[in-house]
């Protein structure tokens, strides 16, 4: 059965959409952009769910990323490209409905929205995708940062992954300070 053809929604650089579809695989026009998104989950011990590529990927295989990544497919929102990724590289749904990006980054070409979870998932419970994903573990910051080092985790900037580790509890750019000044960070999760 012939592999069936990824469209994406093109967006203007200021993220409007137009009413054009770019065919992955095809050259930009310049100025053209899509959306991608990223998941990490988290647990309560405050470690990301890593998987590891399959051997035949294009781009790093074999390298372990975040929990998954993907490109939104034509009609998509970013959220429902977040909730179909999770679903289908690793076998986990979630509602994300009322959900929005911690973070977006804009490079050329993408903007990525950046969703953190903190909720608990049995590893073992997880039905990975053959053709994407060979393995998921646990793995807390400097466990990520060490797999860099030896060129086993894609190379993200790692101020980038500090910032995904330090703002998974909330939305936004300041700590939470109590009227004491002391630093409250709350946890919020999603079961």
């Amino acid at each position: 059965m012939p592999e069936q053809v990824e469209l994406w929604d093109v967006y203007t650089k200021h993220r409007e959409r137009t009413d054009r579809v770019w065919r992955r695989g095809m050259p930009p026009n310049q100025d053209d952009c899509h959306l991608v998104v990223h998941v990490c989950l988290f647990n309560r011990q405050g470690e990301m769910l890593i998987q590891q590529r399959t051997s035949d990927k294009e781009n790093w295989p074999n390298g372990w990323d975040v929990t998954v990544a993907g490109n939104a497919l034509s009609g998509e929102t970013s959220r429902q490209a977040a909730m179909r990724e999770l679903e289908e590289e690793i076998g986990f749904a979630i509602d994300m409905t009322n959900m929005r990006p911690h973070l977006t980054f804009h490079s050329d070409g993408v903007f990525d929205d950046i969703y953190l979870i903190e909720t608990e998932v049995d590893i073992h419970a997880l039905t990975l995708q053959p053709s994407e994903v060979q393995a998921v573990r646990w793995a807390d910051e400097q466990t990520i940062f060490a797999l860099m080092e030896l060129g086993h985790f894609i190379p993200y900037k790692r101020a980038m992954l500090s910032l995904l580790f330090a703002m998974r509890h909330r939305y936004g750019s300041f700590r939470q300070v109590d009227q004491g000044g002391q630093v409250n960070v709350e946890s919020v999760s999603v079961d």
